[in-house]
């Protein structure tokens, strides 16, 4: 499904001697210049009625025309799935996600995602890529995601994300007691063997992860923690790199670890909790549009809260 737009701008003194495609993105910032680029190759791109290329020069006063063309990125299709809206305007949304909901679609979870609702609450998400989601949470990982709801939105947001300019503040509760917090700041890439999996490796992408202790168990932890960078599973591989990995995590968590003598209700407790137990709890940003300064929190959901109750009760019941 394709959408055309039709857009007009005049070179200004200032513009004067750039490159086509370099005015292009000063006129049109809400269109990547690789998008920019493409519409002029495409012949989508007049000035003062004729076509150029992308290298010529623009001129004071010179009249451009744009004829954009928009269209669906996937085949994703509504679908009415309640959503927890935390905020909404014209420009984003930003959604508190429940566990076992996928972000988007994949192979595997082609229905039933994140994605599929957005589009159901307002299909002009449609335009956008992957319906306007700007960063993912993993399924089972709950908590705050932004998405946009404009081109210019979701171009600026990508920027601040890329500038490290918006804050994600997680809760984590992971098997161990680490000394004191730190930072972790490893490379994350495919895993050499298990391509569904992520690792620390020589060649991934820098990956930095902050963390401080909140609060010590018998012999877990629940941590603050911050991403730096946004890799795939970062917080998750980050914190088994450095030998306390999140308690339910099953891809990388490794063996239950039970406290000596606890109680059948805390091991069933700790048998049951069937996720990794992660929550991205605050969100920061500077709005796309106003640049007004916006913080969300999200509440801990139950299954997490139950877990702190039944870890204390059991650090109580030792007298520790």
């Amino acid at each position: 499904m394709l959408e055309e737009i039709h857009l007009q701008g005049v070179v200004s003194p200032e513009l004067s001697g750039k490159r086509l495609d370099q005015a292009l993105a000063l006129l049109f910032p809400d269109y990547s210049r690789s998008r920019l680029a493409g519409w002029i190759r495409e012949g989508r791109v007049q000035v003062n009625g004729e076509q150029r290329k992308p290298k010529e020069k623009v001129w004071p006063g010179e009249k451009i025309a744009l004829q954009a063309v928009l269209e669906n990125t996937d085949t994703c299709q509504a679908e009415d799935i309640p959503l927890d809206l935390l905020y909404e305007d014209e420009h984003l949304l930003v959604v508190n996600k429940p566990a076992g909901l996928v972000v988007h679609p994949a192979a595997g979870n082609w229905s039933g995602t994140l994605q599929n609702a957005l589009l159901h609450h307002d299909p002009s998400l449609a335009s956008l890529p992957r319906g306007g989601i700007v960063h993912r949470l993993d399924k089972d990982t709950t908590g705050l995601l932004v998405v946009a709801r404009s081109l210019r939105a979701h171009k600026r947001l990508v920027k601040s994300l890329q500038a490290r300019e918006i804050k994600r503040e997680y809760m984590a509760v992971v098997n161990g007691l680490p000394a004191a917090g730190g930072t972790v700041d490893a490379p994350i890439g495919r895993h050499p063997v298990h391509r569904v999996r992520m690792a620390v490796v020589a060649n991934g992408k820098p990956a930095r992860t902050h963390y401080r202790i909140n609060e010590r168990f018998r012999h877990h932890s629940l941590l603050d923690v911050q991403l730096e960078t946004g890799r795939t599973h970062q917080i998750r591989v980050h914190m088994a790199y450095i030998h306390y990995p999140l308690l339910g995590d099953p891809v990388y968590g490794g063996r239950l670890m039970l406290p000596p003598g606890a109680s059948d209700a805390t091991i069933m407790l700790l048998r049951g909790f069937g996720r990794q137990a992660l929550h991205a709890r605050r969100l920061s940003l500077s709005h796309p549009v106003s640049q007004q300064a916006m913080t969300w929190e999200s509440p801990l959901p139950q299954d997490f809260k139950s877990l702190l109750e039944g870890l204390r009760q059991d650090q109580e019941q030792h007298g520790t």
